[in-house]
């Protein structure tokens, strides 16, 4: 990634030296985690490497797809979309493995698949409304966006590569992450649910941006006229 950023900052292109810089924080964030936990947390959490090592494969893949991939590969898109939805539908299927364990029968192994199915989706969803807002904004300031939404055909197929790679996950019953939800099962719980609201609750407000931009726009071309 460092790679990526340093061809991104030689080539001018700020979308990908953006996403780069995002993917290598986010890749860094379960290393400070791990090293600040006993200090920040007032308790030892061993995130461990798996977390680290499959954050940076798909920030990897993203970030060089930024660079030009996901314009002339047509599966580039896909495959990291599979692979970044697998990793979330891990963590959601870990949280919820951990959840369930306290919840005195009420989710089963069913529930707890349908959910990290449905929670990945919806986190999916989720981040096409932010591709779709960050167009929007791009369009209306005419600056280059720093996610890219092509089409709603594109949409469709990220939103069912989402699916897949969840399917894949609880199919497989990867518990990678089990280990780690176990070490705060009360914080675990508290991420699951504010991150299911955060999903659903920004879902709701960038629809409302978007709405919003286009009826602020269709009034400015509708004066100009």
């Amino acid at each position: 990634m460092v790679g990526v950023l340093a061809t991104a900052i030689r080539n001018r292109n700020v979308p990908a030296i953006v996403n780069a810089l995002a993917s290598l924080a986010v890749t860094l964030l379960p290393l400070a985690v791990d090293a600040l936990a006993g200090t920040v947390l007032a308790r030892d959490v061993t995130v461990g490497p798996a977390l680290p090592l499959w954050i940076g494969t798909a920030g990897f893949l993203h970030s060089i797809g930024m660079l030009g991939p996901y314009d002339t590969v047509w599966w580039w898109d896909s495959l990291t979309h599979t692979l970044s939805a697998a990793l979330v539908a891990a963590l959601v299927y870990a949280g919820l493995v951990v959840v369930a364990g306290w919840s005195d029968g009420i989710l089963d192994a069913g529930s707890v698949a349908a959910a990290t199915v449905a929670l990945t989706f919806l986190g999916g969803v989720f981040w096409e409304l932010i591709e779709l807002l960050a167009r929007e904004i791009g369009d209306r300031y005419d600056v280059e966006p720093v996610l890219v939404q092509y089409s709603r055909r594109d949409t469709a197929l990220d939103l069912v590569f989402d699916v897949v790679g969840a399917l894949a996950v609880v199919l497989a019953d990867v518990r990678t992450f089990v280990p780690l939800a176990e070490q705060a099962p009360r914080a675990t719980r508290t991420l699951v649910t504010a991150g299911g609201a955060v999903v659903v609750g920004g879902s709701v407000l960038f629809t409302a941006a978007i709405l919003i931009n286009r009826t602020v726009g269709s009034g400015a071309v509708d004066g100009s006229q």
